[in-house]
């Protein structure tokens, strides 16, 4: 019920907003690569972040893994003086992540609605089938070179999905408020 064009239009959408959303900093670096099945059986992480974009006719899950290890904590956690715990901060960054697709979405399709997202013992992984996902497609993030997450792309179709994202435009917003 996707067509081809429209998945590869969500895959072009993830990359794009996890280069520019995930990295703490945006000088470093954020290499993601196409996970291969036994990448995805063991989960790329033992926690997952779960994201939901949903419209009429699609839903959208971001699924960010991770390991709340000390490359991570330190990699996300950089400023001594940041006391919140990891999770508050990771939580904020998948936030961004799962905004800035959102966000290229809309251009797209007028009418769509972002869940809060929570956290899930990577476990759960396995039933993501049973949502029957027209594509399903995972990917390894290495970011600045120390920290790994993995992350799962799910979109369930209700009724045919076909566009094709134009990622030529340029946008340079942070998620600021505008005031006019």
């Amino acid at each position: 019920m996707i067509s081809a064009h429209a998945k590869d239009s969500f895959e072009r959408i993830f990359r794009k907003a996890a280069q520019a959303r995930l990295p703490s900093d945006p000088d470093d670096s954020c290499e993601i690569v196409t996970a291969s099945q036994a990448d995805e059986a063991t989960a790329l992480g033992s926690q997952v972040v779960v994201l939901t974009i949903s419209s009429i006719v699609f839903r959208v899950l971001l699924i960010l893994h991770f390991d709340e290890d000390d490359s991570t904590r330190r990699y996300y956690l950089r400023d001594e003086a940041d006391e919140r715990p990891f999770q508050e901060a990771f939580l904020e960054i998948c936030n961004l992540c799962c905004g800035a697709i959102n966000q290229e979405l809309l251009r797209y399709f007028p009418d769509l609605g972002m869940s809060t997202p929570y956290v899930l013992s990577a476990r759960c992984l396995p039933h993501l089938r049973e949502l029957k996902p027209a594509l399903l497609s995972s990917y390894s993030v290495t970011l600045g070179g120390t920290a790994r997450l993995g992350a799962t792309l799910c979109v369930c179709a209700y009724a045919p999905v076909d566009f094709i994202a134009d990622m030529s435009a340029v946008e340079e917003t942070s998620g600021e408020l505008e005031l006019f």
